[in-house]
């Protein structure tokens, strides 16, 4: 029977999670949300997950440290003290880096860049600091010990330079940290047998671009030249089925002693597309 916690399941990713790992009844699923109502609703209204009775939502505001350690608590009550999987799903996805690089941003919006930059880290870095060492203690009494953190092939760094991709540049940021976090979570904790890992899901389709502007999907556009241009083989991208499938595989393989601390694709590799 294992347990899972997922951080932000209310769409996207997250949601695709949780409906993947539920579908097992012996699983224990459990989502943190910002809105436990809202999230509710819609749980009610698909039908294909609708009556899943090991599915436990927990309302949470991940920058918030007393919420986090709260959940905790909460999960420790309906686990009986002990966690399989944690799944730093959650993440701040800004579009104010979208379009410009970052020399045009600083330059023009210094003050917005700023802010922008903070709260990247204080979501994508600092609150999954404080959830890995919250739950540590419920993952270290757990069987399978795997923490995973999502991630993004835009904090690679080769990539970044071979194809002048100049855009994303505050997220990118804040997840090659969160990636860096991870490698010295594991440095502290391989010893005992705790799996850190970040994983890119790929470029998922899941309906961030829909309120953009044309002159803003050409500047995606341009972007998508650069993966294309990476990647001859890439047709764009992947439903969040198709990804959340890939990362499972990814971390069901994956071992502490060949990737404890490591940042990989949905691959299993350093392949990003």
């Amino acid at each position: 029977m294992p347990s899972y916690v997922i951080t932000g399941v209310s769409r996207g990713l997250g949601y695709e999670f949780l409906r993947q790992l539920s579908s097992d009844p012996n699983d224990v699923v459990i989502g943190t949300v910002r809105d436990k109502a809202a999230t509710l609703k819609k749980l009610s209204e698909d039908a294909d997950i609708k009556d899943r009775s090991n599915i436990h939502l927990l309302e949470v505001e991940l920058t918030n440290y007393d919420a986090l350690k709260s959940a905790a608590e909460d999960v420790a009550k309906i686990t009986g003290g002990s966690l399989d999987y944690l799944i730093a799903n959650a993440g701040y996805v800004t579009h104010f880096d979208a379009f410009d690089p970052i020399g045009v941003l600083g330059t023009t919006k210094p003050h917005e860049l700023a802010a922008d930059l903070q709260k990247s880290i204080d979501v994508n870095v600092v609150a999954n600091i404080h959830l890995c060492n919250l739950f540590l203690p419920l993952v270290l009494r757990g069987s399978t010990k795997k923490v995973i953190l999502i991630s993004t092939g835009m904090a690679e760094a080769d990539l970044t330079n071979q194809y002048a991709v100049d855009v994303g540049a505050l997220y990118a940021i804040s997840k090659a940290a969160l990636n860096m976090a991870a490698a010295k979570f594991n440095a502290q904790y391989k010893k005992d047998g705790v799996l850190f890992l970040c994983v890119s899901p790929g470029v998922v389709d899941t309906g961030n671009y829909a309120d953009f502007t044309p002159k803003q999907l050409e500047g995606v556009g341009g972007m998508m030249k650069k993966f294309a241009e990476y990647a001859p083989h890439w047709t764009g991208p992947i439903t969040p089925e198709e990804s959340v499938r890939a990362v499972r595989s990814v971390w069901e393989k994956a071992t502490v002693e060949e990737n404890g601390g490591d940042f990989i694709s949905h691959y299993g590799n350093k392949q990003w597309l």
